[in-house]
């Protein structure tokens, strides 16, 4: 055994990440992404922190800049960040603040702390932006001081600066730029500020976002207000065609998460209205959009089914043997914004994109279904005209999935237990781009082909005998051909025919095709080029686009094996076994077999020739002109005998070296 050459692993090779290092090494950790979606979050982690300082009533306005240099500033009109030393701590507050993960002022149990509701809960984000940050200011007025900080690569450089400030305002800015040796990209567009600040705007009610984009020197400035909060946001949403008016609730509840975990708050509000042209569901809880839902979510689709479900049984609205609706028929036609703070609050990740409080869901689910059921009751019509409408988008579901299983049936060959083609043999992945489908004639060479095959992406459907001829018979008769029929479910995609006879056969969809390579793999025989000329005519009749797209292959299968010694050569033609008998083995002594077709080969020889997209030898079926194949088509298969006499008289010299008259 080799012995190994890695490093010796033992005590020593155990190492803990310090200081700057922790975040600056590991951003996706900190930011769930090393790239541009974590440096937007670094922003936001900021922007929490004067958001939870709004929300507690200290100052209306959060200015955001975003500079030229890609430079970031927040700035708040809070009570500042304190800074100074702290006694219990034994060290100023700035390095706890800045310098410390898991270090803040919001740790406290909920019950009359200093931020109730606080979206930033981890004690992370300053210290992680400013670790991951190429140089970060902060500039802070507390206390009758202005307090001034520098930081590069996360050093603090020239310690606390403290000095007198006769201003009556007080509040934090800071000011930084994302590392490029933390990010891999750190050019956050306007886009991102714009929808960002607008949301905190939503549920934020009464305090302005104020966002400054400097463009050649000067501030582009764009504000964002929502008096009421969700209730004007919801308004604005669905506009004046809405279908009821919206309605907005809020209530609190105290409960916990587990009976041996502590009590806590959860404060609700919920605004939503109806429309048949608008829907937008969205989730918020303390302040962060929960874009991937969580409890909040699971609550509404609970609420909203049962009591819209009960209504609708209440008033006999549902057709005999009806089945119940579901969220996705409430859904679209829904307009529903949730913002919802609690004292404690379980985040599903640092980036706080979904929450998962059990009390949360089961507050927030019975306080809906109380809720609904009142409006019901006291606004009829409205409720009636949720009802039909919930019960057209149930019913125009229904129909659309009985018409695609239809289809699909019908028209695109679903190939399932009651509907199988016999002897299709399928491969394993479902990645369309992968499947490839090799036609193979007879049981023989389904057996060989399927030896020698990748079953991950190469499927077989074998044909027996000749199939009908497509150019000469009609439409009637072509369609009750098991075979064709048979081919066509499993090809997929429907048929290029528009006539009575095709009425069970599906409109032509390329999208519905199952395969990216279709291979006509036959014998190299007289009756093997007669049975891939049928397939292809085939082809070229119902699904004429295959060809002209170039998803049809002709698999070539070698005429000749030569053997010397160990070493083997295949010959695709009598000119190639000349050619490597008289060249490469020139004078040498070798065993020349010649195919006995498909069913005859081995399954590594098949392997090797025939299947393995390394060596196998294909012919894209190309036609450079249409008309013009079908012209050929229609003189070598159709009704033209004259025409076709003539043509073997005057071009069958070409085909004589293919000729087996031995």
């Amino acid at each position: 055994m080799a012995k190994s050459t890695s490093p010796n692993y033992g005590n020593d090779s155990i190492s803990a990440l310090k200081g700057a290092d922790r975040v600056r090494k590991r951003p996706g950790v900190i930011f769930g992404s090393d790239g541009l979606e974590g440096c937007e979050h670094a922003v936001f982690e900021i922007l929490s922190n004067a958001i939870d300082e709004a929300k507690e009533g200290h100052g209306a306005l959060i200015t955001v800049t975003r500079y030229e240099d890609k430079s970031i500033e927040v700035e708040d009109f809070g009570r500042g960040c304190p800074v100074d030393w702290n006694e219990a701590e034994g060290k100023f507050n700035w390095e706890l603040v800045f310098c410390e993960l898991y270090a803040g002022g919001k740790y406290g149990s909920g019950e009359g702390d200093n931020y109730a509701y606080a979206l930033g809960l981890n004690g992370l984000g300053s210290c992680a932006t400013q670790y991951a940050s190429s140089w970060f200011d902060a500039v802070i007025h507390r206390d009758g001081c202005e307090y001034t900080l520098h930081f590069e690569k996360g050093e603090n450089v020239g310690g606390l600066q403290k000095a007198p400030w006769s201003g009556k305002k007080t509040g934090s800015r800071f000011r930084w730029l994302p590392d490029l040796e933390v990010f891999t990209d750190i050019d956050i567009p306007v886009s991102y500020y714009l929808d960002v600040m607008k949301r905190q705007a939503v549920v934020n009610a009464g305090v302005t976002f104020r966002f400054r984009n400097q463009v050649n020197g000067k501030f582009e400035t764009t504000d964002f207000r929502y008096e009421n909060g969700i209730a004007d946001y919801v308004a604005e949403l669905a506009g004046e065609s809405a279908l009821t008016a919206p309605v907005f609730w809020q209530s609190e509840r105290r409960g916990r998460d587990r009976a041996d975990k502590a009590e806590y708050k959860v404060k609700l509000s919920v605004a939503f209205c109806f429309s048949n042209t608008v829907q937008r569901v969205e989730h918020y809880h303390n302040s962060s959009w929960l874009e991937h839902g969580g409890s909040p979510e699971k609550a509404m689709k609970s609420a909203f089914v049962s009591a819209i479900d009960g209504y609708l049984k209440s008033q006999g609205k549902y057709q005999k043997s009806e089945s119940k609706l579901t969220w996705a028929d409430i859904e679209d036609c829904l307009v529903l914004v949730s913002n919802n703070f609690s004292t404690q609050t379980s985040y599903e990740n640092q980036t706080k994109k979904a929450i998962n409080n059990k009390f949360i869901q089961d507050a927030m689910a019975e306080f809906l279904r109380a809720q609904l059921e009142v409006y019901f009751i006291e606004t009829p019509v409205d409720a009636n005209k949720i009802a039909e409408q919930v019960l057209i988008n149930k019913r125009s579901r229904e129909n659309a999935e009985r018409a695609r299983l239809n289809i699909k049936k019908k028209l695109t060959g679903s190939v399932d237990i009651s509907n199988r083609v016999q002897k299709f043999v399928d491969c394993r992945t479902r990645d369309t781009a992968r499947r490839e489908l090799y036609i193979v004639e007879g049981d023989s060479a389904l057996g060989s082909v399927k030896l020698s095959r990748d079953a991950e992406f190469q499927g077989i459907m074998p044909v027996r005998g000749k199939i009908l001829n497509c150019l000469k018979a009609d439409y009637a008769k072509i369609f009750k051909s098991e075979i064709i029929t048979d081919l066509l479910k499993v090809l997929g995609c429907g048929v290029e025919v528009q006539d009575r006879h095709a009425k069970d056969m599906a409109a032509f969809d390329l999208g519905n095709l199952r395969w990216n390579k279709v291979v006509i793999c036959t014998d190299a025989d007289v009756d093997g080029f007669q049975i891939r000329t049928l397939i292809l005519t085939m082809l070229y009749r119902l699904t004429p686009t295959l060809i002209q797209q170039g998803y049809v292959y002709i698999a070539e299968s070698p005429l000749y094996e030569i053997t010397w010694k160990d070493k083997t050569w295949f010959a695709y033609s009598d000119k190639e076994k000349n050619d490597i008998v008289s060249g490469e083995l020139g004078g040498k002594k070798c065993t020349i077999n010649r195919s006995k077709g498909l069913g005859e080969n081995d399954p590594e020889m098949m392997w090797l020739t025939t299947m393995n997209p390394d060596t196998r030898r294909m012919v894209k079926v190309m036609p450079e002109d249409v008309e013009r194949t079908a012209a050929m088509f229609d003189l070598l298969l159709g009704d033209n005998l004259q025409g076709r006499k003539d043509h073997i008289a005057n071009e069958g010299y070409r085909y004589l070296e293919l000729a087996d008259i031995s």
